[in-house]
């Protein structure tokens, strides 16, 4: 009995803890399309949290490349065809690793700090003060953290497929003796615009779910210092589940369409 009582404890949490996070994303999609926007909030939170990242993103995304490149063409080599590295290496990058690594990157790194930044706020009653004054903290802190990374995650997944491809272009011209020319034209050959928006596509998703659940578990976050930084991990470990989970469905959608 005791051990049904505990299940039955710990599933009614999840699920009421599922249910604060849709409620919350809901509001916050709410006032995402209706004013008074928070423009300027939204700027400052971009060039905080996105401009910060470019860096280890160019870098994961190039070296991601590099090892593509070389395991392709070990893999290749048996079949006699090194020549179409290029084209593995510019449909991976592009619709599947850039937008996962990206999003798996943006999560730890900003989705935690999000968590931090609100979960510092709540402990010291801040989030109460704004409502104290008639503020709304989901328009005031949540929506401009979610504007930022609508906008920033894509354009960080951009950059990470073009560094990639770069990646990949090194090991090919120095490893496997082929020219710029030639492994360019094959990563183009076979990419279409239906490659480019289905990674793109992901990170909408990858990019709500991210700063919902950063959000939602800094300003849930109680308890002083060592509640900040159960919120922070908390969020590293649901974000990365959310994000390979999402990636599996959304791959399934867009491979439909």
């Amino acid at each position: 009995m005791k051990l049904a009582g505990r299940f039955y404890d710990l599933t009614w949490r999840r699920v009421r803890h599922l249910g604060a996070v849709a409620l919350l994303a809901a509001a916050a999609l709410f006032r995402m399309v209706t004013p008074p926007f928070e423009g300027r909030e939204s700027l400052r939170q971009f060039e905080a949290l996105i401009v910060g990242s470019w860096k280890l993103a160019a870098i994961i995304a190039f070296f991601t490349g590099m090892v593509m490149a070389l395991q392709t063409a070990y893999a290749l080599a048996a079949f006699g065809a090194k020549l179409y590295v290029g084209e593995v290496v510019g449909i991976s990058m592009v619709r599947e690793l850039a937008p996962v690594l990206t999003a798996l990157m943006v999560g730890g790194r900003v989705g935690a700090g999000i968590a931090a930044e609100l979960g510092t706020m709540a402990v010291s009653e801040q989030v109460d003060a704004l409502r104290s004054l008639g503020a709304d903290p989901v328009r005031k802190l949540v929506v401009p953290r979610l504007w930022s990374l609508l906008v920033g995650l894509p354009l960080l997944v951009v950059l990470a497929n073009v560094a990639g491809i770069v990646g990949g272009m090194v090991i090919s011209t120095w490893e496997l003796n082929l020219s710029a020319g030639f492994y360019l034209s094959h990563v183009l050959r076979l990419m279409d615009y239906s490659d480019l928006f289905s990674g793109l596509g992901k990170t909408v998703f990858f990019a709500f779910a991210i700063g919902i659940i950063a959000c939602y578990n800094g300003l849930a976050a109680e308890g002083g210092a060592g509640g900040v930084g159960r919120a922070a991990t908390d969020t590293v470990v649901a974000v990365a589940i959310s994000v390979l989970v999402l990636d599996f469905f959304l791959t399934k959608l867009f491979l439909s369409l």
